[in-house]
């Protein structure tokens, strides 16, 4: 009869894997520097000095598809705008999703739906320089009560707005 050893470690691997995990042990991605809170949770964030608007647009629509959320809209305003016959600077609205995470959230409590899908504008500024805008999501996240498994999605979905927003603002590839 073969005896089986019991190795503790294996058991806490298994069972981390298992367990959900919680939502503070996520690393929380950090914004580039000179991004700064706006008033009323919005983050503006001006584009890297060698960084074209189209760059940062190209930049954050790879690296949203390499973290497997979705570009669901694109909206460009200021070519609206121009249609009606008015001048504007460039300004684009482009919408994120992960389909699956909205859906638990909304299930939670319906106010995640106004929050649906995560936005980020690019705005032209005065001066002609590109400017990433987007809720700064750390006081929802934060102080908003959701069970361990749904803080740790809506960290999840903060981090990866907040790493778009990165590869728009650096031009990452």
């Amino acid at each position: 009869m073969q005896q089986t050893i019991f190795n503790p470690l294996f058991l806490l691997a298994i069972l981390s894997f298992l367990l959900p995990s919680h939502a503070l042990a996520e690393e929380m991605i950090e914004l580039p520097e000179g991004c700064q809170d706006k008033g009323m949770n919005i983050i503006v964030c001006p584009l890297a000095e060698d960084v074209s608007m189209d760059d940062a647009i190209d930049s954050m629509k790879l690296r949203a598809n390499g973290l497997n959320f979705k570009l669901v809209a694109h909206l460009p305003l200021s070519e609206q705008v121009k249609s009606m016959g008015e001048d504007a600077r460039r300004m684009e609205i482009f919408q994120f999703c992960d389909a699956l995470i909205a859906k638990q959230m909304v299930e939670h409590n319906v106010i995640f739906a106004g929050f649906l899908p995560c936005r980020i504008a690019l705005i032209e500024d005065k001066s002609g320089k590109g400017q990433l805008v987007t809720l700064n999501m750390d006081a929802m996240v934060k102080n908003v009560q959701l069970p361990d498994n749904l803080k740790a999605l809506g960290v999840k979905v903060r981090n990866t707005i907040f790493s778009i927003v990165q590869a728009g603002v650096e031009g990452d590839l």
